[in-house]
């Protein structure tokens, strides 16, 4: 391990350039196919934040891409796909050599080179456009194909149910009974020169929703966000016409076109939507493409330019390991930044790029690229873990729709707490919808004597985890952003309710302190008493919220005395080794997660630098469960403890372990969830960013855990609205701290 180096911001610090050999750009990392993707499987993904297309060349020449949004919910709660299109040229260009397909990060584009053609899809980065560009040696005609397979109402049956998990479908609960259906779209008929097809939610399961859970009369302050939302898509090119309402087909043969995909969504009635939809493509249209092209490049060399991490060295093996490793940081960053910046925050269980199964063998064979196993809903176990690499990253515009959806739900929270329990705060479920309730089938639909609140999952009963850890979240963002506004508007009204919450829940215990019982540690002891990650969790996070400026006496007041409540850390023996537990007391063991460790990741108690250092190794070491995948965050706790050997190993196989069926090697999964999985790749690029760099506060500490064998040429952000621009070479790091 280079030495830890304590770095306390001195703007005189120099930066060493670095040479020629060491310089390193994102195109380096760019994908180049010589042969078409022939299916979904062989796809690319390409977004601007809110819209996406998984896009492929099939044996036969023609361009495929899916559409998605990252807020096309449906009438059930599934994120839904806004459609497939196949754009066809004659003749046709693909030869069968001398193909290139390239995934050109630095621009946010594919380019598709078949020899006689050429062509350029990209998505706006500012406009709500899909562009695919035609440039052809030869005249060509062109022919644009909508597919759809959503045509009739179906039941959601067999593995697909799968997709609706927690909606208590009839085949799969028996305690909600209930059939659920997926219901079709529609597509406008004798349009003479495009193509607009849509999804309109007739039906929504939000009030049921509500009144499952005794939350009757909230319908009252927030309208229904499923009911009669719309949306899809208008595509439509200069010299294109209609053969058919599903076809467009060009007027005659030429060497360049330019077809545009619109995709938009809106609740109302459906004139309204078809209205501002054929508005919005005519502002669009109204700035020349190229101008529209230069604004987009430069959005994505700003994105590349915020942060980096170039990992090289002298070894052939490690030299490997080492692109490896700098690609997978780099296309998990590009995933997140493609649909990130949306109506509703990232998706773990395949973000907005999930593919159809058609060719899969499996449970899951057969099935639309609408499947997602889990569901719609959110889980905060697995939501988390994109966010917490976009701090170091600098990508703080990608939190706006996760502290969203969070604070627009915090009334129904507090209002729940209301009713469940009789007192003042919010909580939140582990599982999610958006708009901030149970899935009906954890809560429970059969509540018999039931009291209200109490949850028939045992798994979520009482993990409240991600209200507390959101907080951490929001006041780490507020120490990187300084932003003043932040912290008044959304942290602390925020996590002022989560505190009081858990100020106010539990009765005391004979010694005076909070007892967390009945409680549960994580999803994996569904008994405890005194849970480790409340206790620990609670603590960090009032700390860091008393030291925010202009606090009220009554804040620091009530905050104060949660902390002096709090009961001690829990511990355990080992032998003669004292170690971190889970809990005062814990049993009924259901899960593979190590909550005592949760007092390094992501509450940051115990730490490179910090007291107790020696104890949270030995605790790391005596684990109980090793797995590295997935959710799984041993690799991001290893870099904490500074364990260099550890964290690499893990961070190098996570990098190294995509789905093989799949064309793209930053399609992790399924691992616990569903491919894409979003959880693995950003917990592998959380590890690499805190071998490089670990902050608390103000305090920044470097290469707590990097390995002397790997050189690195890297751009990282920290508190106070600074960034680190260093490299290392030979185990030596020269760093220069810049303001923002």
């Amino acid at each position: 391990m280079v030495s830890k180096t304590v770095l306390f911001v001195f703007l005189s610090l120099i930066l060493l350039k670095p040479s020629a050999a060491q310089q390193s750009s994102v195109s380096n990392y760019n994908l180049r196919w010589t042969t078409p993707g022939i299916n979904s499987k062989g796809s690319m993904p390409v977004g601007n934040g809110d819209i996406g297309a998984n896009v492929w060349v099939e044996a036969n020449g023609d361009l495929v891409f899916y559409i998605s949004k990252t807020d096309a919910w449906s009438e059930i709660g599934r994120l839904l796909k806004l459609g497939r299109v196949r754009v066809s040229m004659t003749p046709n260009p693909f030869k069968g050599s001398g193909f290139l397909q390239e995934l050109k990060l630095e621009e946010g584009a594919v380019a598709i080179d078949y020899g006689s053609a050429k062509v350029k899809f990209w998505i706006d980065a500012h406009n709500p456009v899909i562009q695919t560009e035609i440039k052809s040696s030869i005249p060509v005609a062109v022919k644009v194909t909508y597919e759809n397979w959503r045509k009739e109402s179906r039941p959601i049956t067999g593995a697909e149910a799968g997709s609706v998990w927690g909606m208590g479908v009839r085949q799969v609960s028996k305690d909600c009974q209930v059939d659920i259906s997926q219901e079709p779209d529609v597509v406008l008929a004798n349009d003479q020169k495009s193509i607009i097809s849509y999804h309109r939610n007739p039906y929504s399961i939000w009030k049921g929703n509500l009144q499952v859970q005794a939350l009757y009369d909230f319908d009252n302050y927030r309208p229904d966000p499923l009911l009669h939302a719309n949306f899809g898509v208008l595509i439509r090119g200069a010299g294109l016409k209609n053969q058919d309402d599903t076809t467009l087909v060009s007027t005659g043969a030429a060497r360049q076109f330019s077809i545009a995909v619109y995709p938009a969504g809106r609740q109302g009635p459906v004139d309204a939507w078809v209205r501002q939809l054929r508005q919005q493509a005519a502002v669009i249209e109204a700035v020349p493409v190229q101008k529209r092209a230069l604004a987009h490049r430069q959005w994505w060399k700003n994105f590349w330019n915020r942060s980096y991490i170039y990992i090289t060295a002298k070894d052939s093996v490690q030299r490997e390991q080492a692109f490896i490793v700098s690609r997978g940081y780099i296309l998990q960053r590009f995933i997140n930044a493609c649909g990130g910046r949306g109506g509703s925050p990232i998706k773990f269980n395949g973000s907005i790029f999930t593919v159809d199964t058609y060719e899969t063998g499996g449970p899951q064979k057969d099935l639309d690229a609408d499947f997602r196993l889990w569901g719609g809903c959110y889980w905060w176990q697995n939501t988390r873990l994109p966010y917490w690499s976009m701090l170091e990253s600098g990508d703080f515009d990608l939190f706006a729709p996760l502290f969203k959806m969070y604070m627009n739900a915090l009334p129904l929270r507090m209002a729940a707490t209301r009713k469940y329990y009789g007192h003042e705060g919010a909580f939140f479920p582990e599982t999610m919808n958006f708009w901030g309730t149970y899935a009906d089938g954890d809560y429970g639909c059969k509540r018999d004597s039931l009291p209200d609140g109490f949850v028939k999952n045992p798994y979520i009963r009482y993990y409240w985890q991600s209200g507390l850890e959101l907080a951490l979240m929001m006041a780490d963002y507020y120490r990187f952003t300084n932003s003043s506004s932040f912290a008044k508007d959304t942290l602390l009204p925020f996590a002022s309710q989560i505190l009081k919450f858990y100020a106010q829940h539990w009765k005391k215990g004979p010694d005076g302190k909070i007892l967390f019982d009945p409680a549960m540690s994580l999803e994996t002891f569904h008994t405890a008493v005194n849970p480790l990650p409340e206790i620990v969790g609670i603590r960090v996070v009032t700390e860091k919220l008393l030291k925010l400026p202009n606090l009220t006496g009554k804040q620091k007041e009530e905050w104060t005395a949660l902390i002096q409540a709090l009961p001690a850390v829990p511990l355990r023996l080992k032998g003669t080794d004292t170690l971190l537990a889970p809990a005062q007391a814990y049993s009924n063991k259901a899960n593979i997660e190590n909550p005592e460790l949760y007092a390094v990741f992501p509450y940051r108690a115990y730490a490179v630098g910090k007291p107790g250092l020696d104890l949270a190794i030995r605790t790391f070491n005596a684990r109980t469960h090793k797995e590295n995948g997935g959710w799984q965050q041993n690799s991001i706790q290893a870099a904490y403890l500074g364990l260099t050997r550890e964290a690499k190993a893990m961070v190098v196989e996570s990098f190294s372990r995509w789905n093989k069926e799949m064309r793209f090697p930053a399609f992790w999964g399924p691992n616990y969830d569903w491919t894409p999985d979003q959880c693995h790749g950003s917990v592998a690029v959380t590890a690499l960013q805190r071998m490089l760099l670990q902050y608390e506060d103000d305090k920044v500490t470097l290469l707590p855990a990097w390995p002397a064998e790997w050189d690195v040429q890297f751009r990282l952000a920290g508190p106070g609205g600074k960034n680190y621009e260093g490299v290392v070479k030979n185990g030596k790091l020269k760093v220069n701290p810049k303001k923002s």
